[in-house]
């Protein structure tokens, strides 16, 4: 693990600021941008830049929980059911994920940067249901955690991304009650996946932590700008980060030998 000097604290506080503030601003959490930098900009292995990752995401996603919990509250069966096929699921495919060549880890993250950059800039615009239309069996909803659970546990990131479609688009819920439901898995998957990453010494806390304080300072900035730009613009631009990181990722092997 690193050890942090002052300087490298206070680099470490900035950037979880500025983490914080993309992470609000896009909509998607800070992960999915601090994992590819840590592994390219700092040198981790992937297992320990997605459990480092995790300590940065832990505290903003209980904060989002809470706050969508007050404004969109779900039930609670149903909310309790998803957590726990998420944690469950999060804690095996972590056992997995954590032993893991580096290199194989890296490859299956760069993959699903990939996918989720090619899917965001050819989405079409999503339709609102028409009134005729009935929601699903919602019996089957709390087998979202299973699939949401196996992102986190492989990943440390996309739970939230793999969830919300399945709940907006196949059991056709509001875009605000969907993210309320992903949180519900995504908030407590996290902090299971991040115990399984710690316990195996994939977590480089001295990193983390710093990160993780800076992030909670800029998080409400993040979402009050996403509120006053286009989001179409916003969307393109993160998708096309996205792809490039996840080119580079998959590139810097060959290219830097």
């Amino acid at each position: 693990m690193l050890h942090v000097t002052l300087s490298a604290l206070l680099l470490m506080l900035l950037l979880g600021a500025a983490l914080g503030f993309l992470g609000g601003m896009f909509g998607i959490g800070g992960g999915i941008i601090v994992i590819p930098l840590l592994v390219v900009g700092f040198g981790l292995e992937q297992a320990v830049a997605q459990g480092t990752a995790l300590v940065m995401m832990v505290p903003n996603l209980l904060i989002a929980w809470m706050r969508y919990s007050q404004r969109h509250p779900v039930a609670l069966k149903t909310a309790l059911q998803i957590g726990v096929l998420g944690c469950l699921t999060t804690w095996a495919v972590a056992h997995v994920a954590t032993r893991l060549p580096s290199d194989v880890m890296r490859t299956v993250f760069s993959v699903f940067l990939l996918v989720l950059a090619v899917r965001m800039l050819w989405k079409a615009p999503a339709t609102a249901p028409t009134a005729d239309a009935k929601p699903r069996d919602l019996r089957w909803m709390p087998l979202v955690g299973i699939v949401g659970g196996s992102s986190m546990g492989l990943l440390g990131v996309g739970g939230g991304l793999v969830a919300t479609p399945f709940f907006t688009g196949w059991f056709r819920q509001k875009q605000t009650v969907a993210q309320s439901l992903s949180l519900a898995l995504v908030a407590p998957s996290a902090i299971v996946a991040l115990l399984t990453y710690s316990a195996a010494q994939r977590v480089d806390w001295e990193m983390g932590l710093p990160l993780a304080i800076g992030g909670l300072f800029t998080v409400s900035a993040g979402v009050a700008v996403a509120h006053r730009l286009p989001e179409k613009r916003m969307r393109a631009a993160f998708a096309w980060m996205v792809l490039c990181t996840a080119v580079w990722m998959l590139a810097k092997p060959f290219v830097m030998g």
